[in-house]
């Protein structure tokens, strides 16, 4: 019998995250991605909002090397599968190519908000409302 847990990250911070949904009873992480948030320089405005949807979310919360510790959770909790949904990012695919190395790996696709296959600034979410509302009320 597979026993999964689910990695919640930054592009699917939604109770209807569609691996939450799939297995209600797992236990969820959070890594807070020290490496991403130097480099993208996320504003402490930006840092509590993500935390403040966190906390409606049943997730435990803990920082570092993000494979490393969703690893680390999946075998605290005997699990043999970890469950996410799906991300443009680069880096989810280098994060996902590693725990595939040693636990089975199960992403959910994602409806998108909306149709656009352009590029957006996805730093601010004044810029991406920008686009966004123009394809949303439209």
């Amino acid at each position: 019998m597979t026993q999964p847990i689910i990695w919640i990250h930054g592009d699917c911070l939604s109770p209807r995250n569609p691996a939450l949904e799939e297995y209600p009873e797992a236990p969820a992480i959070w890594v807070w991605d020290d490496a991403l948030i130097e480099e993208w320089q996320l504003s402490l405005k930006r840092l509590t909002f993500i935390y403040e949807c966190l906390l409606e979310l049943p997730v435990v919360i803990r920082r570092g090397n993000v494979a490393k510790e969703v690893l680390a959770f999946a075998k605290e909790h005997n699990a043999n599968k970890v469950v996410t949904a799906d991300s443009p990012s680069p880096r989810f695919d280098a994060i996902c190519d590693e725990i595939e190395r040693s636990v089975e790996l199960e992403v959910f696709e994602v409806e998108p908000f909306f149709d656009y296959d352009g590029y957006i600034d996805l730093k601010r979410f004044s810029r991406y409302w920008k686009v966004a509302q123009k394809y949303v009320f439209d």
